[in-house]
């Protein structure tokens, strides 16, 4: 900001130079260019400069508040429109009185219309209307609800770009060998309908069932494979069809047959398998499941499970590979590291590790605030909340402090350097509880990595694999409450001998 002299000294040498804005901003190195114009307008309305800036928000009235927030409901929820019509306030502004007002109508959830999905053998229906030309393109397509370009398409996946893509009959012009010369071929295109997709189910199948690769040669299969794949799609094509693809003698097809219909002796353990997998959020790898079918006193190999569910098509929750990236600097005094990454603790209650977390789904933002024992990665205290503020930290410390045994003292809580653990609030409830602090570094994610750690199974296991369009913030925090309960009581790790932390903990006559 410049001083009263600053500005009338640099008016007058503007004028004095004949109004040469860069002669004058060159000799005094002040100021830009708009701001000398603004500051000449001045003075020639004034013939003086004001002696200061005054910045003062308008302030508006109740009826004012009032009649923006009504007129924003009543014409299509629009801030832009509202603003131009009225002429105030700005758009922050008007955003807060409608949120204040009225909370719900600033929810959106955003969906997309999708196209219909038609079967295959309506499509197939659909290019050979298409072709014998029983009505017009645009008639079929409209009636089926796509376009032309789509029902086009159809006829070159299903026949090729080199088929006609019209046959019409003409039966009161056309003369008798040439209508009997285009049912030939519409015989012949049916035919080739039929051939394309038996040869798509078969791949298909061979997919699903052998779990081979869409581009594999049928013909390389073996007999017992191709037995399989008839077996499978007895029911919608002919024996002799099927076998005449796959180059499958009779003989030999009821001679694989047989063993295929016998008994499976893992059918006990594929069912249990699956409900293991479906029972704990879908997220146990073959290892877990192993040491789950073990408790069960279920013995097979971790071989035997892995091809189980292989063919049972469950497939874990993977994480998502994130790029590192780090900031250097420091912006005022902090605790040092006291765990240096050594997340290792020989009994409960001696390094305790927090962060926050957030979720964000169509119906808002939801914060996680988790304190978890470095001893078995137990949460031993957790909050949910909609903002992230000292409250969401502070209830969560207070909760954690209680499980503390009387006596016990030098608990080590280890965060990063987030404000929200050098409030006066969290400050004071660390000195009560006689806690140790310590900080990670600044921008140095892996300090803190048993924390984060928590954070990337959790969305890894619970979130990135759902769908949340149409779940509320309450159901939300309902199924996040569940999962951590789940998390402590029944979720299995390895490291703990396939004890969850709880039963861990009971193991040992930690908990009674």
């Amino acid at each position: 900001m410049y001083s009263y002299e600053d500005r009338i000294r640099a008016v007058r040498l503007y004028l004095k130079l004949g109004k040469r804005i860069r002669a004058t901003i060159r000799q005094l190195g002040y100021p830009t260019k708009n701001s000398l114009i603004s500051w000449h307008q001045q003075y020639e309305r004034f013939l003086d400069l004001s002696a200061g800036y005054s910045r003062q928000r308008p302030k508006y009235s109740d009826e004012q508040k009032a009649v923006a927030v009504e007129h924003y409901r009543s014409h299509g929820c629009c801030i832009a429109f509202t603003i131009r019509a009225l002429g105030y306030p700005g758009r922050d502004l008007l955003t807060t009185w409608v949120r204040e007002a009225c909370p719900e109508t600033m929810k959106r959830v955003v969906g997309k219309a999708r196209s219909p999905q038609l079967d295959l053998p309506l499509r197939q229906a659909a290019v050979v209307e298409l072709c014998t030309r029983k009505g017009s393109a645009l008639a079929i397509a409209q009636r089926l609800g796509v376009d032309r370009v789509t029902l086009y398409n159809w006829k070159n996946q299903l026949l090729g770009r080199e088929a006609p893509a019209s046959m019409k009959r003409k039966d009161e012009l056309a003369p008798k060998p040439e209508r009997a010369e285009l049912e030939r071929e519409l015989k012949l295109l049916r035919g080739d309908i039929r051939k394309l997709q038996l040869e798509r189910d078969l791949l298909k199948k061979a997919n699903e069932v052998l779990k081979k690769g869409l581009g594999i040669d049928l013909k390389l299969l073996t007999n017992r494979e191709k037995a399989k794949l008839v077996d499978a799609l007895r029911e919608i094509y002919a024996l002799s069809e099927l076998l005449a693809e796959l180059d499958l003698a009779r003989s030999s097809y009821f001679y694989h047959r047989a063993p295929l219909r016998g008994s499976d002796k893992y059918a006990e353990a594929r069912r249990t398998i699956t409900d293991v997998f479906e029972a704990n959020h879908r997220c146990y790898g073959y290892r877990r499941i192993r040491a789950s079918l073990n408790r069960e006193s279920i013995c097979i190999s971790e071989k035997v499970v892995q091809r189980l569910m292989k063919e049972e098509r469950l497939v874990a929750a993977t994480p998502r590979r994130r790029r590192y990236s780090s900031y250097l600097g420091e912006i005022g005094p902090a605790p040092e590291n006291l765990l240096n990454r050594d997340f290792q603790a020989a009994a409960p209650n001696e390094k305790w590790v927090t962060d926050i977390s957030e979720f964000q789904i169509p119906a808002g933002k939801v914060y996680l605030s988790p304190m978890i024992d470095c001893f078995d990665g137990l949460v031993v205290s957790w909050s949910i909340g909609t903002r992230p503020d000292a409250e969401l930290v502070n209830s969560m410390l207070d909760a954690a402090i209680e499980t503390v045994p009387a006596g016990k003292e030098g608990t080590v809580v280890h965060s990063d350097r987030g404000g929200h653990y050098r409030w006066p609030g969290w400050l004071s409830r660390i000195g009560q509880a006689q806690l140790i602090r310590s900080m990670s570094r600044k921008a140095c994610s892996p300090d803190n990595a048993a924390c984060e750690g928590f954070f990337g199974r959790l969305k890894t296991e619970l979130f990135y694999r759902r769908s949340w369009q149409g779940a509320t913030v309450e159901n939300f925090i309902q199924t996040l409450d569940s999962y951590i309960r789940w998390y402590n009581e029944k979720r299995i790790k390895l490291s703990l001998g396939a004890r969850s932390p709880i039963e861990y903990r009971e193991s040992l006559g930690l908990v009674a």
